[in-house]
């Protein structure tokens, strides 16, 4: 039995597909590039499942509001 996470086996296999259709090319901010492609659909989930609450999506992902309004900002994202 497997003790590995589905999300992190799916983001696992997608690297892997990444290096692949790389080829020779060297990859350059790896994790950036990771972090702002989960970031963005995990803060949409977040502000649909409190129906848009700031407030209600800032406690479910563990920041603050104000850390939420940036990192909306940052990804273009409307409130």
């Amino acid at each position: 039995m497997s003790t590995t996470n589905p999300l992190e086996q799916s983001v696992r296999e997608r690297l892997e597909r990444y290096f692949a259709d790389l080829g020779d090319s060297e990859p350059r901010d790896m994790l950036s590039m990771v972090i702002s492609c989960v970031e963005r659909p995990v803060l949409q989930v977040a502000l649909e499942k409190s129906a848009g609450n700031q407030s209600k999506a800032a406690e479910m992902l563990g920041i603050t509001r104000s850390t939420l309004r940036k990192k909306l900002n940052a990804h273009n994202l409307q409130p």
